[in-house]
């Protein structure tokens, strides 16, 4: 948004004001809304962690369209409070969708749950026409009396 139509919107709007040059809306609670995030570009890594093991509560499409990555890890596995989300699956597909390019990405599930079997299942054909790929373990790691699934990653 460009400078002078920032200036005009938060005059306009007597409810919102600026911090730091960023919009607020005092009134809402929600963090999603009382923030915008500055126009910038997207920046691009290796691997990203899906904050908050892919909860629904902080990460939305704009996190898809903003941190690129060759590999996303979903850690979620706590269907009570909603980890990992569907919503936060579906937004990788919409932040995805806008890039522009169609970059190779690798999603890294660490735990087998019912909602990332159903997403991967019901969204499959939308995966492949964004070049998304769906990592599924299929090595265990046994350390002392402990055995879980591991996957080995490249760059």
């Amino acid at each position: 948004v460009p400078e002078d139509e920032l200036s005009r919107s938060s005059h306009s709007n007597p409810g919102k004001s600026l911090v730091n040059g960023i919009k607020t809306n005092p009134a809402s609670n929600s963090p999603k809304s009382s923030l915008s995030v500055p126009v910038g570009p997207p920046v691009y890594v290796d691997l990203a962690y899906i904050p908050n093991h892919c909860s629904g509560k902080n990460t939305d499409p704009e996190f898809f369209k903003r941190v690129r990555a060759s590999y996303y890890v979903v850690s979620g596995n706590d269907a009570a409070n909603g980890e990992p989300s569907r919503a936060v699956l579906d937004a990788l597909l919409e932040g995805k969708s806008q890039w522009g390019e169609n970059l190779q990405v690798t999603l890294i599930p660490t735990h087998d749950t019912e909602v990332t079997r159903e997403w991967y299942q019901q969204t499959h054909e939308k995966q492949q026409e964004l070049n998304i790929m769906v990592l599924a373990s299929s090595s265990t790691v046994v350390m002392q009396d402990e055995s879980f699934p591991a996957c080995k990653i490249e760059f």
